[in-house]
């Protein structure tokens, strides 16, 4: 299958145009972005060419592999479906449910296959770990917490606008929402707070009564930097494994993934529609925050 890489910020250059060139079934046929400089870097470095022009580059693969802020990505996404392109798409889906549907929509009318690269999702221990614990059941509760830090020297996300507007919610939120949801089920409602540092803490109210904590972050202290999940349920507690791959072995992953829902017409776990389901739960969230109020999925 051709690929188009669209963008080309740092989890582009590292992450996606490494994992496609690398992938023994997937071509890396083009890249497109909006600096067209870094796109030709990007090309040059993958012996493949870079385009100016994105329609062209649509045109000219068999999916699209999407590294754009969630702003950008559903217009973008809903392009590429309309034109019966694939799907490979970044976490969060958009920053607006209505938008996240509109990619839905437009998957669903053109008939193409989706997959969201919720990135623990694709990690084979993970993975195995939430389809082993989904198969046992009885999950009650569940405390999550992801304190990042952006500003850190040298990281490569701290000047990402859409990060610094939109916060730990935005970011981290599909992480921790991606491992959560499969053992304790879609959110009813949920409330929220703010904290010290850009720290947003949700209580959420799932399907069947089950309930779950979020604590995130990018600013987070330099000694606080803390990542975990935990679950409790009728047949004892457990906590989530730690990565067997690596960024680029995950991505990798979900090629494959995308490969095989658009053989054989099966939707993935992690599809487009499950990404609408994260970003209303986001959504919902920061109205919460903002409100004081509990608010309804």
């Amino acid at each position: 299958m051709r690929f188009g890489l669209l963008g080309t910020g740092h989890w582009a250059k590292t992450t996606q145009a490494a994992a496609l060139a690398a992938h023994p079934t997937a071509t890396l046929a083009g890249v497109w972005g909006r600096h067209p400089g870094k796109a030709a870097a990007i090309a040059a470095e993958h012996g493949t060419r870079a385009f100016d022009d994105l329609d062209a580059l649509i045109d000219a693969v068999d999916a699209v592999a999407i590294a754009l802020p969630p702003d950008v990505q559903a217009d973008v996404a809903v392009r590429a479906a309309r034109a019966g392109k694939h799907l490979l798409l970044d976490k969060p889906l958009a920053l607006d449910p209505a938008a996240a549907a509109g990619v839905v929509r437009a998957a669903a009318e053109a008939g193409v296959a989706s997959v969201v690269f919720f990135t623990n999702r694709f990690v084979p221990a993970v993975d195995g770990f939430l389809c082993d614990n989904a198969a046992v059941g009885g999950w009650y509760a569940a405390h999550g917490t992801i304190y990042a830090s952006i500003f850190t020297p040298g990281n490569p996300y701290a000047g990402s606008v859409w990060r610094k507007e939109h916060g730990g919610l935005w970011d981290l939120g599909p992480h921790a929402l991606s491992v959560v949801l499969p053992l304790l089920g879609p959110v009813i409602d949920l409330s929220a707070a703010d904290g010290p540092r850009d720290t947003v803490h949700l209580l959420l109210r799932h399907e069947g009564g089950a309930a779950s904590t979020l604590s995130l972050t990018l600013d987070a202290a330099p000694d606080a930097l803390s990542s975990g999940f935990s679950y409790f349920g009728e047949h004892g507690a457990t906590t989530l494994p730690a990565w067997d791959t690596t960024a680029v072995g995950a991505f990798g992953a979900a090629i494959t993934a995308l490969l095989a829902a658009a053989a054989s017409g099966v939707p993935h776990a992690c599809d487009a529609a499950f990404g609408e389901q994260v970003v209303r739960i986001l959504a919902a969230a920061d109205r919460a925050r903002r409100t004081s109020t509990i608010v309804a999925v």
